[in-house]
């Protein structure tokens, strides 16, 4: 079968129509759970059937779940089960606590398996962690969702990764994309030919020259990306143009620091709702940075594409010794009808830090700028005011030029 199923090859018309079933439902799930008390309280879980209506909705950020988690752990009361209603709880760094399912294909990475060639008749060498994070067991069950066995190597140890990988006949390898070439290096200093033929690959950056050197060896190797909080995201196909979006989520790429969907095309931050009905992150901010790619991908699949891992969204930055965020300078647009959107640059003038504000606006009164700015950002810096479209649509709210070498 070339596709995972028949939801891959939707016509847009049932996609839309779909959303405008399930995400209701969705909604209503989360309005349920009292951590989404105060972000829905005003919400008519009927009225949210498309995107348009969705953008309304405020965004959750992790900051934000890390401190409900801790006033009512484990979850935050995100979930719709308590703790002891799933079958894991992980762990990972801040500490954030994510639940996790056995039910099929919980994290949805079957999809990506599939697609990545992975099935029945394959042995997954499993390297991504066990312990305490979910990646291990989110690709576990994944490979399960598409009937190849595991081992569940983890990480490290390579010389017995190898035995077992030569002694099994391991078909195809799960982990970070840079660990198969310590393995592949390993088995060739032992005089060991290993059986790999593809690989499923996230968790760090998948380098073009690193996908040759692994085709080079016989090895087909795609990307996924996924959250421990969301599971499977986007995945590549054998296509390789773009990362399609998981069936059961929906991604939103917003002006970073704001819920602000961006025109089609440009760069911001992926903000992603989850269709999965035990833990219905409604806008979640992954604080990566994404694009649309417009179209449909060769392969057949018809969801929504995007670029893939752009950076992250936090550009957080000193300047002066004060930090400027990206809600601050959506709050200085916010602040003046006219502004399309603005731009902070951070450089250095001799050996002073200086600010430079672009504005993006048809008008406006430079001195009431400068006012705003000294105001919302608590520095002063200087003004220039530019044509609306003027600014790069490369995602960056605050730009920082200065050098450290």
């Amino acid at each position: 079968m070339t596709h995972f199923d028949t939801l891959e090859t939707r016509s847009d018309d049932q996609r839309t129509a779909d959303l405008a079933r399930d995400l209701p439902e969705q909604i209503a799930r989360a309005k349920s759970a009292h951590g989404f008390a105060r972000l829905l309280a005003d919400v008519d879980p009927a009225a949210i059937t498309d995107l348009q209506a969705l953008a309304a909705l405020p965004v959750l950020r992790k900051s934000e779940l890390s401190r409900a988690q801790s006033e009512h752990p484990p979850f935050g009361g995100f979930t719709v089960k308590p703790a002891h209603g799933f079958a894991h709880v992980f762990q990972s760094p801040g500490p954030i606590y994510e639940p996790g399912g056995t039910d099929h294909d919980w994290w949805r990475m079957g999809r990506f398996l599939h697609a990545a060639g992975i099935g029945q008749g394959d042995i997954v060498q499993n390297c991504f962690g066990y312990h305490l994070t979910p990646a291990g067991m989110i690709f576990e069950n994944g490979a399960r969702a598409v009937g190849a066995a595991v081992l569940p190597a983890g990480t490290g140890q390579t010389e017995l990764q190898v035995t077992a990988a030569r002694d099994i006949g391991c078909t195809a390898y799960a982990g970070t994309p840079d660990y198969l070439k310590v393995i592949l290096d390993k088995a060739e200093e032992m005089g060991v030919t290993l059986s790999f033929t593809r690989a499923a690959v996230g968790g760090g950056a998948l380098f073009p020259s690193l996908r040759k050197e692994y085709a080079d060896r016989g090895i087909s190797c795609l990307q996924c990306y996924a959250t421990a909080d969301l599971g499977n995201i986007a995945y590549e196909s054998a296509a390789m143009e773009g990362m399609i979006v998981d069936e059961h989520v929906i991604v939103e790429i917003v002006t970073p620091g704001t819920g602000t969907p961006v025109a089609p095309g440009e760069v911001g931050e992926v903000v992603v709702t989850s269709l999965n009905p035990d833990y219905p992150l409604i806008r979640f901010a992954t604080g990566d940075m994404s694009a649309v790619l417009p179209g449909h991908s060769p392969c057949g699949r018809t969801n929504m594409r995007i670029k893939g891992w752009m950076g992250r969204a936090d550009q957080t930055t000193k300047i002066k010794g004060m930090f400027v965020r990206p809600e601050q300078v959506a709050a200085l647009v916010d602040k003046h009808a006219e502004i399309v959107k603005a731009r902070v640059i951070a450089t250095r003038v001799g050996e002073m830090d200086a600010m430079t504000v672009q504005i993006e606006s048809s008008g406006g009164d430079d001195a009431a700028y400068a006012r705003s700015v000294a105001e919302v950002l608590k520095l002063k810096g200087a003004i220039e005011v530019v044509a609306p479209g003027s600014l790069p649509k490369d995602g960056l709210v605050i730009e920082d030029q200065r050098r450290y070498d």
